[in-house]
């Protein structure tokens, strides 16, 4: 397709669980992003969404390629981000910029606006007039909110919205195509949150981006989303354009997220479904056979959840779009409601041997059927 920006076919990022005193050996593997099959196309606003450790940050990294992937390939704009190194790939960040969650550590405290603005611009010749370079620089801080006596002041001197701000009008400084944002909002006040998203959106428009906004804030997402996909133990497990995941949820997992969003109407807050998850996320360095969330699923069944791993499909299902994709072998059959939902228990687990990786305290997944 043409209008696709990013395709991401097959990722998976493997973290090393190294032990030892004088030769680290490896014990095993933190499967933080393990089979993930994506695009994102030009101009739309892609949400990732999912509880915290599900890995969604980490594939963000990898589409930058901030993290390596130890599999698959990252194709933006046709060339595989994946396998660039060196001076290639410096280059190719000028397409692809990040905006961090927490606008006080992305800044270094002892450079000013002006400095922090131009170094991205100076990394890629971009900064060679300095006429130009002070009026692109005035233009930024306009774009973003912020008065043009704003590039002599320092970090420390801005509330926590002006600091995101500093951080958006630093993305855009090298003209991106695509920008992710990691938790853009999560660490600004409410009252601030929706001026950060609305800016967003407003320079969407101007600049012509593409954005990838990762976060597990429900209401975040589906303000500023076309499209959403939720992840769960380092897979997507659900993908659909805004609305229809909102009004038409498919997973278990997806289910069970929005029954957890405070409905403002006492009445219908009373009568709709409400799914409350038992027992703790597993370990991504020993994640469930099959499907990862049977675990905690009160929709499991006996035969194919606990030994297959259900793959991204689409499905059939009256008032679904073709685009809806959903990970569950039973998904047709729930909404049909063929498979009926059964209470569930969490049950202890206790570790390992001593030979085997050290994942903390016990945890408590789901009781079998």
């Amino acid at each position: 397709m043409t209008d696709v920006l990013v395709d991401v076919r097959g990722v998976k990022v493997h973290f090393p669980i190294k032990r030892g005193v004088i030769f680290d050996k490896t014990v095993g593997h933190v499967y933080a992003v393990d089979g993930v099959n994506l695009q994102i196309l030009k101009g739309e606003t892609y949400g990732l969404v999912g509880e915290s450790g599900c890995g969604k940050s980490t594939l963000g990294k990898a589409i930058l390629n901030l993290e390596t992937p130890t599999e698959g390939s990252v194709e933006f704009d046709g060339t595989d981000i994946a396998a660039l190194k060196g001076k290639e790939l410096r280059r190719k960040r000028q397409d692809i910029q990040m905006v961090f969650q927490d606008p006080m550590s992305s800044l270094d405290p002892r450079q000013s606006v002006e400095s922090l603005l131009t170094e991205g611009m100076k990394a890629h010749g971009l900064a060679d007039d300095k006429e130009a370079t002070r009026k692109r620089l005035r233009e930024l801080l306009s774009a973003v909110g912020l008065p043009p006596s704003a590039l002599s002041k320092y970090p420390h001197e801005f509330s926590g919205g002006q600091r995101q701000r500093i951080g958006i009008a630093r993305a855009l400084s090298v003209n991106p195509k695509l920008i992710v944002a990691d938790e853009p909002v999560s660490a600004l006040d409410v009252s601030v949150q929706a001026q950060v998203l609305n800016l967003l959106e407003e320079l969407q428009d101007e600049f012509e981006l593409t954005y990838l906004v990762v976060a597990h804030d429900l209401a975040v997402v589906r303000h500023i989303s076309d499209r959403i996909g939720v992840m769960y133990l380092g897979g997507l497990v659900e993908e659909s354009e805004a609305g229809e995941l909102y009004e038409t949820p498919l997973h278990p997992y997806t289910r069970a997220l929005m029954s957890a969003v405070p409905v403002p109407d006492p009445a219908v807050e009373d009568q709709r479904e409400q799914i409350l998850l038992m027992g703790d996320l597993p370990s991504p360095s020993k994640p469930p056979t099959g499907c990862r969330f049977h675990t905690r699923c009160p929709w499991r069944q006996e035969t194919r959840c606990d030994d297959e791993r259900p793959e991204l499909r689409v499905v059939e299902i009256d008032g679904v779009t073709p685009g809806h994709r959903v990970a569950c072998h039973w998904a047709e059959q729930i909404a049909a409601g063929e498979v009926e939902r059964h209470e569930v228990t969490a049950t202890m687990t206790e570790q390992s041997g001593p030979d085997e990786v050290d994942d903390g305290p016990p945890q408590y997944f789901v009781d079998p059927l």
